[in-house]
């Protein structure tokens, strides 16, 4: 009986949340709905309730969570300063005597624009304005143009600095702890944000590359799709002055980059300690841009809280939802199923992966982070997988739930600012093989895991 209370838990919050209804609303509400009817029917020990005071002092104390505002600080104070403007205007002038040109700089841009905000919806929307309607107007194709696009924006979601690694690292920590302590290790071993950081750097250049290897296929194999700017059309500069602009335009993002991820990876700061310096860096990058004053502070400060209200609000529901769901044995039930698969731990491994992936079609990398993972957690980490390595892989996995569709919300972002001449259906199709080539990078991270733990031994062992 309390098996099919725990399986219907957690459909009935899937429904609710698909249903339109706020995800943190939905996560608490229907879980002590759940709670309530499960205590009547005997099923369900209120007593298990008795742990949320301790489990929100938990959310609200910590210091790994404090580098969410801080990032977020950080990605829209870049936003508003124009560097992704000056960014795609440059490297258009770069690469646009190349086929698929245009492509290879909304690419890199959104690379650099990753690991400088961590924002996927700025960076799509930012992108989306200024190049869509330049690469249209220079004869690229509409799904190839709108795919490129919300695929470079999403890579904020796998390279550092990430908010979405920030918070699956917290989630990934308790999980491991949970392991250790259900194996009798009673002084666990903890995996830290930073490492999580450190380890999504080659996934997340190897993703990079892949993509622009495909758009120079792509420019190759249909020249039509992804043509070089005519000579007449491009306002050429001297290559002294090109170089200088260059320099000039990649030195403060690379110099950000450096300051925060460099820090990190150099044992300097934590990551909370190094968003602080980002959200600093940010302040004077949009100083040096002319874009500072109170009016731009007062919107970027605003934008901060309400995105920081939304994600703690998440976490606070998730909490109830994880207690009561613990209340009916859900975790027990998951455990037993994993662990009863033919095929042992790369069964359950391929299975979780699939269940991530089907999710992201209809949930949030949030809600997933907060529902899905507390959950298979500590049962694959109990397998003995690594932690680094399983964070990397979900995160890759959660990548794509920011393009697939009905749900995926880059898609949503980049038809807000697209023109009317782009059909959704281009969008679509135009992401399919960026979609392709996530899953191609999950499966070089599963059959080569030193790709995200190579790094992070390298730099753990000095």
């Amino acid at each position: 009986m309390e098996a099919w209370f725990a399986l219907a838990l957690f459909l009935t919050v899937c429904a609710v949340i698909m249903a339109g209804f706020p995800v943190a609303f939905s996560l608490a509400g229907t879980a002590l709905a759940f709670a309530g009817l499960g205590w009547l029917c005997g099923v369900f020990d209120p007593s298990f309730l008795g742990a949320t005071p301790n489990r929100l002092y938990g959310i609200m104390t910590s210091e790994v969570l404090i580098a969410v505002p801080l990032f977020v600080f950080m990605g829209v104070m870049l936003e508003r300063s124009r560097v992704a403007e000056a960014l795609l205007d440059t490297m258009a002038r770069l690469f646009g005597p190349l086929r698929g040109g245009l492509g290879f700089s909304v690419l890199l841009v959104g690379m650099l624009m990753a690991a400088s905000t961590g924002i996927v919806g700025a960076t799509v929307i930012t992108m989306g304005l200024l190049s869509l309607p330049t690469m249209l107007k220079r004869g690229y194709e509409p799904g190839l143009a709108s795919g490129s696009i919300a695929a470079a924006g999403t890579l904020g979601q796998i390279i550092p600095p990430s908010i979405a690694l920030v918070l699956l690292g917290d989630v990934l920590s308790n999980a491991y702890q949970q392991a250790q302590l259900a194996e009798g290790v009673f002084n666990p071993k903890t995996v830290s944000v930073g490492d999580l950081f450190i380890g999504a750097l080659l996934p997340g250049l190897a993703l990079v590359g892949c993509y622009m290897i495909y758009m120079a296929l792509k420019a190759w194999l249909s020249p039509a799709s992804a043509p070089a700017i005519p000579r007449e059309e491009r306002q050429a500069l001297p290559a002294r002055q090109l170089a200088g602009r260059v320099v000039k335009v990649l030195l403060p993002p690379l110099f950000l980059i450096v300051a925060v991820l460099g820090s990190i990876i150099a044992g300097v700061a934590t990551p909370t300690e190094a968003a602080s310096v980002g959200a600093v860096g940010s302040l004077l990058l949009a100083l040096v841009h002319g874009r500072l004053d109170l009016v731009t502070l007062r919107g970027v400060t605003r934008q901060t809280v309400i995105v920081t209200s939304m994600v703690f609000l998440i976490l606070v529901g998730a909490a109830v939802f994880s207690l009561v769901f613990r209340g009916f044995g859900g975790d027990d039930v998951v455990h037993q199923i994993l662990t009863n698969l033919p095929g042992g731990p790369a069964m359950a491994m391929l299975v979780v992966m699939a269940v991530v992936f089907f999710l992201g079609f209809v949930l949030d990398f949030i809600e997933i982070t907060f529902v899905v993972v507390p959950i298979v957690g500590p049962i694959l980490l109990r397998m003995g997988f690594d932690p680094v390595w399983l964070g990397i892989m979900l995160a890759v996995n959660l990548q794509t739930s920011f393009l697939t569709p009905p749900f995926g919300f880059a898609l949503f972002y980049l038809r807000g600012v697209a023109p009317e001449s782009v059909d959704t259906r281009d969008i679509y199709r135009g992401i399919v093989p960026f979609i392709a080539i996530q899953l191609a990078v999950l499966l070089l991270l599963a059959l080569w895991p030193g790709l995200a733990t190579w790094l992070p031994g390298l730099v753990n062992a000095n």
